[in-house]
């Protein structure tokens, strides 16, 4: 997200970032290089260096501050920003226990009744149009012990295809739950 810009409330204490879909605030207190009634900030632009998704201050005395827009978008808990950090932690999680499980990637892409395209979208951190309910779906297929590594003691113990069923954790385990039990 590019800065357009950015002014100085004194008033406020405050910052308002202008952006191109929003205007957001952003308190002098949050900075780590403060401005004061001694000290006021006599330059105030959007950094260029930083592709335009930072502003850099500086104070009469000489010392300067850089605010990147993330830092913005955080304290103003922006829900599409927040949503893309959930799904870019969520992805690389996903990443962490497929690597660490025993299972080929074909045998996961079975269990979730997924195409493989779809399973390597989904570990894709970089894509952001993906849906949350299925990287979700993902997680909690680990996270379920489906695949020992989230089962605690270190082995590779799977769930049975009528306790998959159960979970309801993809398709094949539900057909598989609906033939009759073997002896």
């Amino acid at each position: 997200m590019k800065i357009r810009r950015v002014t100085a409330n004194n008033r406020r204490k405050t910052f308002e970032v202008t952006t191109a879909k929003k205007r957001l605030m952003f308190p002098f207190a949050r900075l780590e290089v403060r401005p004061t009634a001694d000290d006021p900030i006599t330059k105030l632009f959007v950094d260029k260096e930083l592709a335009s998704e930072g502003f850099t201050y500086v104070l009469q005395s000489g010392r300067e501050g850089t605010v990147h827009i993330e830092d913005v978008l955080e304290y103003n808990q922006d829900p599409d920003d927040l949503r893309d950090q959930l799904l870019y932690r969520l992805t690389l999680e996903a990443q962490k226990r497929i690597a660490a499980t025993p299972l080929a990637r074909r045998e996961i892409i079975r269990r979730l009744g997924t195409s493989p395209t779809q399973l390597y979208r989904l570990l894709d951190q970089t894509n952001y149009r993906k849906a949350t309910t299925m990287t979700v779906k993902v997680m909690a297929h680990f996270w379920a012990g489906e695949t020992g590594g989230a089962s605690g003691a270190g082995g590779t113990r799977s769930l049975t295809p009528l306790r998959a069923a159960r979970r309801g954790s993809c398709r094949c385990a539900r057909r598989a739950a609906r033939a009759p039990a073997r002896p």
